[in-house]
């Protein structure tokens, strides 16, 4: 075929087209360089993606196939999958059987059997007739397989280090309420479990409130399992306020014992037995069925808080429904890259440990996850998705970050944060009334305590509105 100079022109200029819009797409914004040299961190730690709902290309795709640590962005993969494979509506179930004397509580891993649900479970059963329990209280967690120890670091009674437990009750959690008046600190735990020992030296104290490990340690905070004791020896800053902490002080078993202790002397009920795992016989009366909230609920608490403990009971979840019980990790991982495959996804890099992005180990690219993103966009679950996902500036994990901006109020994004790792991901609604899927991961030694400004200047430059792909804009091609 003979190529006239004019026809050749007409390739060079739409090879050139298309070269420029593939270099543009790579380049990271201006205002997210600047802040990335602020804060030391080369644009090489840097995996993004940015596109617009519908588009044909994404206006910014920097390092998008890195294999990097998603860090709580891969609770979007864990929450789609659910969505899709389990259904919006799919509720946990909560047994208790009657096995002679015994009473059998049989766990199928609710996430939020929290106190309110377990006191529920309990009212329930007296509303039934049964006042005394004569035998044991039997604990069933045979709906979950062994699970390895998922601590991410070494303070053991942080709730974030709970394992999964197909009978978890309230987190395993306590949560103690500092009450500062003119002259002293009140503290008070939640429940007030039987035998727990509370030692209160606290001292009120001038100066500024902190946060997180260091108001711990300013407060004096230690506590140990057994027997169960807390004790605050330290300063207490007035300008706190009321303030809470979270503890995982007990046993799953001493837990569920003490939980059961004191709700049913509550409820005027009696109890001689003790404790003990095993699974109901086949001779059991089913007595009553607690039912958790819907899935889609639980996402919105997963998403919206990033809870890990019920990211990982989700996970397990996954693993029981679709492959049988005992869950086992390894079974929800397959069955995550099968549905991802069959939406086109092939995430050859993505390694997934527990479902919660709390891991040293999960890995994940932005294109990965920008592809998850663009599949639950147009997915029958998308209203449940996006919905469980924090508005920025006005809920959720992203309730502090970028008040009074432009981008406040229009954009749904999780955000995720590890040691070593920062990042983004959800749908922004640009000032034009553009839709952009949105997806930035930092792993770099200063991600966890420099990066944010990047991520937020990067939700505020998709806010001002971004140029369209100059390929998308240009629609079809004839063939020169």
């Amino acid at each position: 075929m003979i190529v006239t100079m004019p026809r050749l022109f007409k390739i060079f200029a739409i090879s050139l087209a298309l070269t420029y819009s593939l270099a543009a797409a790579a380049e990271l914004p201006k205002p997210v360089l600047q802040a990335l040299k602020t804060a030391g961190i080369p644009p090489s730690s840097v995996g993004a993606v940015v596109q617009e709902v519908g588009a044909a290309r994404p206006s910014v795709s920097h390092e998008a196939g890195d294999s990097m640590n998603p860090a709580s962005v891969m609770k979007l993969v864990t929450t789609y999958a659910a969505l899709e494979l389990l259904g919006p509506a799919f509720r946990w179930k909560t047994e208790a059987f009657l096995d002679g004397n015994d009473l059998v509580l049989r766990g199928s891993g609710d996430p939020k059997l929290n106190y309110e649900s377990f006191w529920m479970l309990l009212r329930s059963l007296r509303g039934r007739g049964l006042r005394d329990i004569r035998g044991d209280l039997v604990l069933d967690r045979s709906y979950f397989g062994p699970v390895p120890d998922g601590r991410i670091d070494d303070d053991t009674f942080r709730p974030y280090n709970v394992s999964p437990d197909a009978l978890l009750v309230n987190f395993k959690s306590l949560r103690f309420t500092f009450l500062p008046s003119d002259t002293a600190v009140r503290v008070y735990a939640e429940p007030a479990l039987p035998g727990l020992e509370i030692v209160n030296a606290l001292k009120l104290s001038q100066g500024n409130c902190i946060e997180g490990r260091a108001f711990r340690e300013l407060i004096g905070a230690s506590f140990q399992s057994k027997p169960p004791r807390a004790a605050f020896t330290g300063a207490y800053p007035a300008l706190c306020g009321e303030k809470e902490l979270n503890v995982a002080l007990y046993e799953p078993q001493e837990y569920v014992a003490a939980m059961v202790k004191q709700l049913w002397a509550e409820m005027g009920g009696s109890w001689v037995g003790s404790v003990r795992e095993g699974v109901a016989s086949p001779n059991a009366k089913l007595v009553y069925v607690h039912e958790s909230e819907p899935l889609a609920e639980i996402v919105r608490d997963i998403n919206k808080f990033s809870n890990n403990v019920m990211a990982r009971q989700l996970y397990l979840t996954l693993a029981a429904q679709t492959a049988g019980a005992p869950a086992r990790p390894e079974n929800a991982f397959h069955s995550i890259k099968q549905l991802l495959v069959a939406k086109g996804i092939k995430a050859p890099e993505l390694m997934i440990e527990n479902g919660s992005g709390l891991s040293r180990l999960e890995r994940a690219s932005a294109a990965t996850i920008a592809a998850v993103l663009h599949a639950a966009w147009k997915s029958p679950v998308m209203p449940e998705f996006v919905s469980s996902l924090p508005v920025v500036a006005a809920d959720g994990t992203m309730k502090k970050r970028l008040l009074g901006e432009g981008v406040a109020g229009h954009a749904h994004i999780k955000s995720g944060l590890l040691q070593d790792a920062r990042s983004i991901a959800g749908y922004v609604l640009d000032r034009h009334g553009r839709r952009h899927l949105v997806v930035m991961l930092i792993n770099h030694p200063r991600a966890s305590s420099e990066g944010q400004a990047a991520l937020d200047a990067m939700l505020a430059w998709v806010y001002d509105g971004p140029a369209a792909p100059a390929a998308a804009k240009a629609g079809p091609q004839r063939r020169p």
